[in-house]
Parts: structure tokens; C-alpha cells; sequence
């Protein structure tokens, strides 16, 4: 996946992510269209398929709310790259299909609008406009496939009777 990151800092919660008051609809394309807006008013309008968040430690902390990686993997968001995420948005994010990966370094030395490749299967986070890479975790296969078909229910469905 390849894309043009968008950086910001420590704590961001949910509320950030997506703000309460649009918790009454799952409409993903109305939570894309309000994703970000309390933290950064030119997200949405800005925001392109295959764009990448940069984020400091415990990114999408809060409530539990799925809504958040939905509006965020909506919006056009790849993958999210934070130095540490929050366990429940860690988790709610896979269920959705929306990779993340901890790599504090890429997040010290990389700036808004960068433009950075990252392979899953590898770790390797290449930030294309200054001529570095770094390392994270590979993911599992198991993972990448959960991904790949769009997050853990349509996995699940995939894998019926298959034994």
C-alpha cells in the first residue's frame, strides 16, 4: 500500500476520530464525511484513497465504538501507523479490515505529507519522500488474509466449511 501520510500527536480518542453526536447513524460514507472534523477540519475534504495516519502513543483510546476505524477506512485510510494504540481500536480495527502497525520511529521521522509505502507481509515502512525505511513487526499471514477480505466477518464467511 502506498500513500500520503497525515500526522498527528498523542491521545487521540475516538471522539477525535469520529464525534459522538454522529453515533446515531452507520452510515459509513456520513461518518467519512465527519471523520476527523473536530481534530482537523480539512481532513475529510482533503483525505484520498490510500492515505496513511501518522500518530504519536495510544492512538484511538476512549470508548469502544467500531464506528471510528469505519469512518477512518471509509475516508480512504490504508493503514494507520502510530508508536502504540489503544487495545480496543487495536482490535475493532482488524475486525473492520483496517490494518495498523506499531512503528514509533516512522512516526519521530516522517512529516504530513510524506509519501510512504508499507508492506504488511514484510514490516517495512519506506517513507518515499525522504529516502528512509523502517522496520515493524511483520503480520501474520492469518491477518493479512483478515484484511484482505475486508475484515473478520467477511473472513469468517470465506472460511465456512473449509474444515
Amino acid at each position: 500500500m502506498k500513500g500520503t501520510c497525515w500526522k498527528y500527536g498523542a491521545d487521540i480518542n475516538t471522539d477525535l476520530i469520529i464525534a459522538g453526536r454522529y453515533l446515531n447513524t452507520t452510515d459509513p460514507k456520513i461518518l467519512a464525511g465527519h471523520c476527523m472534523e473536530d481534530l482537523d477540519p480539512h481532513f475529510a475534504a482533503g483525505v484520498k484513497p490510500g492515505d496513511i495516519i501518522l500518530a504519536d502513543k495510544n492512538f484511538g483510546c476512549g470508548s469502544s465504538r467500531e464506528h471510528a476505524p469505519l469512518a477512518l477506512k471509509t475516508a480512504g485510510i490504508t493503514c494507520v501507523v502510530a508508536k502504540s494504540f489503544a487495545r480496543i481500536f487495536y482490535r475493532n480495527a482488524f475486525n473492520l479490515g483496517l490494518p495498523v502497525i506499531v512503528c514509533p520511529e516512522a512516526y519521530e521521522n516522517s512529516h504530513t505529507g510524506d509519501v510512504m509505502e508499507i508492506s504488511l507481509e514484510k514490516g517495512t515502512i519506506s517513507n518515499l519522500t525522504r529516502g528512509t525505511t523502517f522496520s515493524a513487526e511483520p503480520m501474520p499471514e492469518f491477518m493479512r488474509e483478515i484484511i484482505s477480505r475486508g475484515g473478520l466477518m467477511e473472513y469468517v464467511a470465506s472460511t465456512r466449511g473449509k474444515g
